[in-house]
C-alpha cells in the first residue's frame, strides 16, 4: 500500500503489526534516515542493539540473498520481535522479496531503504505499493509547510524564539533535503548560543542559501534575474528527470501568478498584500520576493512573457525539437530581461 506522511506519523504511533516490511525511496535522504530511525525505534528502543537489529547493505548480499532470508526469518534469543534494515536495494530484490514474504510466517519488521534508482514507476516500488502487507513511502521534496512545520518543531524543541521576518528567510533558503536542513538549523542554533533568539541577519551570517531544488524555486529566481541560482536550479531538476515541458508550464503558472497580483495592484492593494492574495500559504517564505517582482515586471511585459512561454510550451511537445535547448534558452531569455528590471 502507498503510505502518505500521515498515515507513517501514525505507524510510529501505533504500529500496524499487519505491515510486514516498508520501502522508503526518493531523494530526501535526510527524511529517509529520520523514517527509518523511526521505524526501528517501534520495534527496539535501542537502534543497535545485535538481539533486535540488524542491517544489511543490498550490494554486499544481491549474490547471496539466502543471507536476507536467514536474517528475516531469524528469531531473537530474548523472544522479542525484530527489525531487519535493508539499505539501497533495486528492483533486482523485488521478485526475492515478494516469495520471501509469501512464505514466511516471520513477525519481523523489514525496512528497505532504495538505490537512488528506484521512482514511481520501478517494480519494487510497484509491489509495495500493491501488497497489503507492504507500505511504500515516497521521501522526495520537503518543501513548502514541510520545511515550516520541521524547523519550527526543531526550533521550539531548542527553546529558540526569532523573529517573523527572520523565519521567513530561514525557510526560504532551506532545501529540499531534511538532513542537510538539519544541519543548517543546528548551525544557526549554535551561533545565536545563550541568546536563544535569532533575527535575519543571524540567518544571514550562518545559513547557507541552498534552495534550488523546486519548481517555485526556479520561477522565483529567473523572474527575479538569479542567473546562478536559476541554472542550479534548472540543472537540478533536469538530472532528476523533471521533464522540460513542466518546467515551461511552471513558468507559465508563476506568469499568471504575477497577473493576478498585477490585477489586485490595480484596484489600490500594495504590492506586499498583492503577493499574499495570490500565492499559497505554504509559499510565505516568498512574499517578499514576489512582490519585488509585481513591483519590477509591468503588466503588459508580463503577457509579452506568457506568449513566449506558449509558444515554448508547443516546441517542447513537438516531435524531434531539441526540448532541453528550448527550454533553457526560454529561461536565458527572461533572466537577462529580469536583471535589466532590476537595474
Amino acid at each position: 500500500m502507498i503510505y502518505k506522511p500521515a498515515q507513517i506519523e501514525t505507524y510510529f504511533k501505533k504500529p500496524d503489526i499487519g505491515i510486514k516490511a516498508f520501502l522508503l525511496y526518493g531523494q530526501n535522504e535526510g527524511l529517509i534516515a529520520e523514517y527509518v530511525k523511526k521505524l526501528v525505534g517501534t520495534v527496539s528502543k535501542d537502534l543497535y542493539d545485535p538481539f533486535a537489529t540488524a542491517y544489511l547493505n543490498w550490494e554486499d548480499i544481491k549474490n547471496d540473498t539466502g543471507a536476507l532470508t536467514a536474517e528475516y526469518n531469524s528469531r531473537s534469543l530474548m523472544g522479542n520481535r525484530r527489525v531487519v534494515v535493508l539499505k539501497d536495494a533495486d528492483n533486482n530484490l523485488t521478485k526475492i522479496l515478494e516469495e520471501m514474504l509469501a512464505s514466511s510466517s516471520s513477525d519481523t519488521l523489514l525496512i528497505i531503504t532504495g538505490a537512488a534508482s528506484l521512482n514511481g514507476r520501478s517494480s519494487l516500488v510497484t509491489l509495495a505499493g500493491s501488497s497489503p502487507q507492504m507500505a511504500a513511502v515516497a521521501c522526495y521534496e520537503d518543501r513548502d509547510e514541510n520545511i515550516a512545520a520541521s524547523a519550527r518543531a526543531l526550533l521550539t524543541a531548542q527553546g529558540i524564539t526569532f523573529t517573523n521576518d527572520a523565519f521567513m528567510l530561514l525557510c526560504a533558503r532551506l532545501s529540499n533535503d531534511r538532513k542537510s536542513n538539519v544541519n543548517e538549523i543546528e548551525k544557526l542554533i549554535t551561533y545565536v548560543g545563550t541568546k536563544k533568539h535569532f533575527e535575519a541577519e543571524d540567518v544571514r551570517a550562518v545559513v547557507f542559501d541552498q534552495a534550488i531544488s523546486g519548481m517555485d524555486d526556479l520561477c522565483f529566481y529567473v523572474f527575479s534575474g538569479l542567473k546562478v541560482k536559476a541554472l542550479q536550479s534548472l540543472k537540478y531538476l533536469l538530472n532528476e528527470g523533471t521533464e522540460e515541458v513542466q518546467i515551461v508550464r511552471a513558468l507559465i503558472r508563476h506568469t499568471g501568478k504575477l497577473l493576478e497580483g498585477k490585477a489586485q495592484m490595480e484596484k489600490g492593494v500594495s504590492a506586499g498584500d498583492a503577493a499574499r492574495k495570490v500565492l499559497p500559504k505554504n509559499l510565505f517564505y516568498r512574499y517578499d520576493m514576489a512582490a519585488t517582482q509585481l513591483g519590477r515586471w509591468s503588466k503588459d511585459r508580463l503577457f509579452d512573457v506568457a506568449e513566449l512561454l506558449y509558444k515554448a510550451e508547443k516546441d517542447c511537445k513537438t516531435t524531434n525539437m531539441p526540448v532541453t535547448e528550448v527550454a533553457s534558452y526560454m529561461i536565458l531569455t527572461l533572466l537577462s530581461a529580469a536583471a535589466r528590471l532590476a537595474r
